[in-house]
């Protein structure tokens, strides 16, 4: 998924530094393919980066489908023996009610078309056509995986789970829960896009975060300013991550959609879920939304009023529109 959300005055570093403004501190480095940046205020100098870097090396052992090692990657290339840890078992669950939720919109097994059209780890398979897309979909729906006694079980050997869509998501809270489980009330813990919030910034106020508007020249400029209040949020959005068919010169948008296996056709341009939720939850939600399209996710939010969201889109002249969730509010 490609994140869109960022810090204002955000800061691209290249190494893991530490740096101490009066109560507070931040770490910011590299974590699951991509930037980490957190802002907590430890009272105690009870945190310490190998801390951190243990939390995100036990996510990646997990569930990255870019280490041939992980937990994931073995249940993906048909290792029936691998026990679950309780990440992978959380994530998992949270998967299979946001796929039920969003009907199938969100679908970690959507993995094995992900990869055919090139967006995977995976090699991508050339020249793919429609009557090879509609084979794979044999081998798509979380439906047809089960958790049990820690094991999974795949109804077919083939099939190919993708967690990263929710895994980044997942990783802010778990980096959460651990400050939380030092007693540390205000942080915002950030990978890449995906945010959590709890409490009060360094000038006691919430914390604030942009999203970014949807440009196509490749420049980078914010959309709105949210504050977050005990909540999370997450961007998904199509406009930078794309393909070009080297014969045809068409692009394809990263967001297979689940039902016909083929990138996504919808003029949605991104997505951003706020929630009073795990992070997790954002990021799957987010997912959803982009897979649903424009119609689908504005009524799915109307549905769900526990989900704040903003979507960016291009209507019939092509002109670049928003849509606001009721209780959304921008600052």
């Amino acid at each position: 998924m490609n994140k869109l959300l960022f810090f204002i005055a955000f800061l691209i570093l290249l190494s893991c530094k530490e740096h101490k403004n009066d109560r507070f501190l931040k770490l910011e480095g590299h974590a699951l393919g991509t930037t980490f940046h957190l802002t907590f205020e430890d009272l105690n100098n009870s945190i310490l980066e190998h801390q951190i870097d243990s939390i995100i090396h036990r996510v990646n052992k997990s569930m990255s489908t870019y280490l041939p090692n992980s937990d994931i990657s073995k249940i993906n290339q048909g290792d029936t023996t691998i026990i679950v840890d309780k990440m992978f078992q959380e994530v998992f669950n949270k998967s299979i009610k946001i796929y039920n939720e969003t009907n199938g919109a969100f679908d970690p097994t959507i993995g094995i078309l992900v990869n055919a059209w090139g967006f995977g780890p995976d090699k991508m398979i050339e020249n793919l056509d429609s009557s090879h897309v509609v084979n794979m979909l044999d081998f798509v729906g979380l439906d047809k995986v089960k958790l049990k006694k820690d094991r999974i079980y795949k109804k077919y050997n083939n099939m190919y789970i993708d967690f990263n869509a929710i895994a980044k998501g997942y990783a802010v809270d778990v980096i959460g829960r651990f400050l939380e489980s030092k007693n540390i009330k205000n942080y915002l813990v950030e990978i890449g896009g995906e945010i959590r919030a709890q409490g009060v910034n360094q000038n006691n106020k919430p914390w604030r975060v942009a999203i970014e508007k949807p440009n196509f020249d490749g420049s980078r400029s914010f959309q709105t300013t949210i504050d977050l209040k005990n909540e999370s949020i997450a961007t998904s959005g199509n406009y930078r991550k794309y393909k070009i068919d080297s014969k045809t010169g068409k692009k394809y948008a990263h967001t297979i959609d689940t039902k016909t296996g083929f990138p996504s056709k919808s003029n949605l341009l991104s997505a951003s879920v706020i929630a009073e939720l795990d992070c997790a939850d954002v990021d799957a939600y987010a997912t959803a939304l982009m897979a649903m399209g424009f119609k689908k996710s504005k009524q799915f939010l109307v549905k769900h009023s526990n989900l704040k969201g903003l979507l960016i889109y291009s209507d019939d002249k092509g002109e670049i529109k928003t849509y606001e969730s009721k209780n959304f509010k921008q600052e």
